[in-house]
């Protein structure tokens, strides 16, 4: 399940990109598999890098590195990637100014960002609903504004492309996990849409990708933000 559009990160043989929060590896491989020469995968969670690693491996998928760092302080030298990818992370990160600095200086000149996170209102309800939700270990810290992100990384001489919404089949999937959050597990309300979207992300049928794109722009899930760092 990709949250970013590889099409709009126009992928060829020979580039390498940098997948910070990389987690268990979606973006990881799907950079791969869309045509990406060398992908390095970085998270501070050596459980999670394991579990790329293997992922890949299983699909067949060699041409990547792995680095368990902080993303605040990433042991790479600068602008060595014509793509960076950071997907879901921003919203752990108190001083999430040094992730973003770490991204512009990780990025070669010409080179693509991508940005995904959580969209601000369907994260505000599920803040509302849940204070378990806010609370838990390794969670999120911080809700953003799109067009205050924007600026930020703006602000750092990158030039805003493109953005969109994903994943709004999802919104009602974490509210209700939100409204029972105590006994989630053993909801069948929550059971029964789990099932629901692990078999709609494996079927993909016409009627839910028309529903979801169709409700993407209010309600979807994650916000997705493309930059370009200019030529110097």
């Amino acid at each position: 399940m990709l949250t970013i559009d590889l099409a709009r990160l126009a992928l060829r043989p020979g580039m390498v990109v940098l997948d910070l929060g990389c987690g268990e590896g979606r973006h990881a491989a799907g950079v791969l598999q869309g045509g990406a020469g060398f992908v390095v995968g970085a998270d501070m969670e050596r459980g999670a890098l394991q579990v790329a690693r293997r992922r890949l491996a299983d699909l067949g998928l060699s041409a990547a590195g792995w680095v368990c760092c902080d993303g605040r302080r990433v042991p790479l030298k600068s602008a060595a990637f014509d793509r960076v990818i950071c997907s879901e992370m921003l919203e752990h990160v108190v001083d999430h100014d040094l992730v973003l600095q770490e991204l512009d200086r990780l990025l070669l000149p010409g080179g693509l960002l991508a940005v995904t996170l959580p969209s601000y209102w369907p994260e505000k309800v599920c803040w509302w609903l849940s204070r378990g939700y806010q609370q838990q270990p390794g969670g999120h810290v911080k809700i953003f504004r799109r067009n205050a992100l924007r600026q930020e990384i703006e602000a750092l001489g990158l030039k805003y492309l493109d953005g969109h919404r994903a994943h709004a089949l999802h919104t009602p999937y974490w509210w209700l996990q939100c409204v029972f959050w105590d006994r989630r597990h053993r909801s069948l309300l929550v059971r029964w849409y789990h099932r629901f979207l692990v078999w709609d992300m494996f079927k993909k049928p016409a009627w839910t990708r028309w529903l979801e794109k169709w409700a993407n722009p209010f309600l979807g899930k994650s916000l997705v933000l493309y930059f370009q760092k200019p030529v110097a």
